[in-house]
């Protein structure tokens, strides 16, 4: 069964940084696309970030772009999200997920940006 454990969320003002970390395990993670997807309060499932087996290929989210940055190392079977210059809007709960849909994702971690 599929686990994934995200980590490093918080509590940040806005401009602020976070590193979220994902720890996956019971697969084989670097045959596969990992994806971060967020949900807003009262929202649905928004998708963030996407890369590659490799790690060579990624893409985001216009409201992302720029500001975050997904990147994996599979020799420790981690994921991350550097979050940079955060705004209240990205205020959600963070998922990584092993398909785009996040039909198979963790439990989530908590970012809430606000003053």
């Amino acid at each position: 069964q599929v686990q994934l454990v995200e980590s490093g969320g918080g509590l940040v003002q806005p401009g602020g940084s976070l590193r979220l970390s994902c720890a996956a395990s019971r697969f084989t993670f670097s045959r596969y696309w990992m994806y971060w997807v967020r949900q807003a309060p009262g929202k649905g499932l928004e998708w963030v970030s996407s890369i590659s087996p490799g790690g060579g290929s990624t893409d985001y989210a216009d409201s992302v772009k720029g500001r975050f940055t997904i990147s994996r190392d599979n020799a420790k079977n981690t994921l991350w999200l550097q979050m940079n210059n955060l705004k209240s809007e990205d205020t959600a709960v963070y998922y990584c997920a092993k398909d785009r849909a996040a039909t198979l994702r963790g439990q989530g971690t908590q970012v809430t940006v606000s003053s």
